[in-house]
């Protein structure tokens, strides 16, 4: 799967079809994140089984719409379509390894367990 530029046109399918998805929002004229670029493209390749998805805010205002994007870089991680993690701001390697290990390590069973008692004890 490795990198790929995420689009109105291709989001869903990409990520409904993929386990586990990082995404990176960003935008050109963003000073950090030229800086976290070459970090998120050598995490990507380190772990070909995951989905890393750039998702360009200038063109793409309706993805960032959805997810509520009000700084850059934000980093998103889903597992499942899940929404585990979000993390505005430049991210170092170590960092986002750790947060990989992490996601890698969770019961996904026992999330959504918990996002039902949530649910539930909201309505």
């Amino acid at each position: 799967m490795a990198l790929e530029n995420l689009t109105e046109a291709n989001f869903n399918e990409k990520v409904t079809s993929s386990d586990i998805v990082i995404l990176d929002f960003w935008a050109p004229w963003c000073g950090p994140c030229k800086q976290f670029g070459p970090i998120f493209e050598k995490v990507a390749q380190a772990h070909p089984d995951i989905l890393f998805g750039k998702v360009n805010t200038e063109e793409e205002q309706a993805i960032a719409a959805h997810f509520q994007i009000q700084s850059i870089p934000t980093v998103i991680v889903l597992r499942e379509s899940i929404a585990l993690f979000q993390q505005p701001g430049l991210i170092p390697e170590e960092g986002l390894e750790d947060i990989i290990r992490q996601v890698k390590a969770l019961d996904m069973d026992q999330v959504r367990a918990e996002i039902a008692k949530q649910q539930n004890a909201g309505e």
